[in-house]
């Protein structure tokens, strides 16, 4: 839906009832992804397109039929068949299941909250139930990146957390995908399939130091949804060749680098160089900047050195407490690939608040969960 986040928020706005009919899962090959939308208001004035044309007429009928049968939402699966050739079907022969139901002004409001975050720039996802009880079908759930404050409910409410929590992982993830909350007894007892539409760019890793230790940990990082960075100044080590999965590679010195991009409070940042030279003047810098996650290699006693040199840089204590050095938890780690999951498991803990210690050692709920508004 987020793909007509403009015309859906002024609709809104609006109070003006409209359907939504909203690709929710797709097989095979199709033009547009899960989460693309068409919207139809009363009038017949349509937005948004989820076949590029092989089915909109079919999607359009279907949601004018919702707008005049009071709301009740259908379903519609479309293919691809050559037994019919005057058959509703998707040429390029993938098949789409569409979800089409009503949105007027009681859950116009808190939908218009999210939309308003996407249209003005802002991260924000809202989760839909695609499958469970009938009068859930449709139901949608707010979540705002800033405070993870949430707008709406899924009924009565015991699903609102979990889906809550997935939300803002997938938020943090910078994509839309469907998860599954309840079923398990706690909480929520009946399971609800969601899809949770996402407007975010995926978060930044910044990897300083063209060494194995990055190549591993840039593969990790994109594993878990970054964007990577790999710079470093010395250009015969910083080819995009030792990098794969680095979305880019930088020739630049560190600092300089850090100082003209990008970061934001999803941005993980991490140096591998242990060079004192590259180390000082980018973590002076790394550390008077609002990004999450600041790391640097290197053993106890190098680290005890570098916190000596950026104390007469004039770093203060309370900027030296954000510095995770040695980077990672502690795993045993020795090899490159293993070290790069000890950096990612503290980056996940630290993200997350999480306190890095085996579940066995832990009491009470496995996850935090934040406390949810309507």
């Amino acid at each position: 839906m987020l793909n007509i986040a403009d015309t859906l928020h002024r609709w809104c706005r609006e109070t003006r009832p409209f359907a939504l009919a909203t690709v929710v899962d797709v097989r095979g090959s199709a033009p547009l992804p899960t989460g693309t939308s068409v919207a139809v208001d009363a009038d017949g004035n349509a937005v948004g397109s989820i076949s590029g044309g092989c089915v909109e007429g079919a999607v359009h009928e279907l949601c004018r039929q919702v707008l005049h049968d009071g709301g009740v939402p259908q379903r519609a699966w479309f293919g691809y068949s050559d037994d019919d050739a005057s058959a509703v079907g998707l040429t390029c022969g993938g098949e789409l299941d569409v979800l089409v139901r009503r949105v007027d002004r009681s859950d116009g409001p808190h939908l218009a909250v999210a939309l308003e975050e996407v249209v003005e720039g802002r991260p924000a996802a809202v989760a839909q139930v695609v499958d469970g009880p009938d009068d859930l079908l449709g139901a949608t759930l707010s979540v705002l990146a800033d405070g993870g404050i949430t707008y709406g409910t899924l009924g009565d409410g015991s699903a609102d957390r979990p889906a809550a929590d997935e939300a803002r992982a997938l938020l943090r993830a910078g994509r839309t995908a469907r998860v599954t909350v309840g079923g398990d007894g706690d909480g929520c007892p009946e399971p609800l399939t969601l899809l949770v539409h996402v407007h975010a760019s995926r978060p930044r890793m910044l990897v300083f130091g063209a060494v194995d230790f990055a190549a591993a940990l840039s593969r990790a990082g994109a594993f878990l949804g970054y964007r990577v960075t790999v710079c470093d100044a010395r250009p015969v080590f910083a080819t995009a060749a030792r990098f794969p999965y680095a979305d880019e590679v930088v020739v630049d010195w560190p600092h300089r680098y850090l100082g003209q991009t990008q970061v934001d409070a999803r941005t993980a940042l991490c140096v591998l160089t242990h060079d004192a030279k590259f180390d000082i003047p980018l973590l002076r810098l790394a550390l008077e900047l609002p990004v999450g996650y600041v790391g640097a290699m290197g053993s106890r006693r190098t680290h005890g050195e570098r916190l000596r040199l950026l104390r007469e840089e004039g770093v203060t204590e309370g900027r030296l407490a954000r510095l995770r050095s040695p980077i990672g938890l502690d795993l045993g780690a020795r090899t490159p690939e293993e070290t790069a999951v000890s950096i990612t498991a503290e980056i996940i803990a630290h993200t997350n608040e999480g306190t890095g210690l085996p579940l066995t050692r832990g009491t009470g709920p496995i996850h935090r969960r934040p406390v949810a508004v309507s």
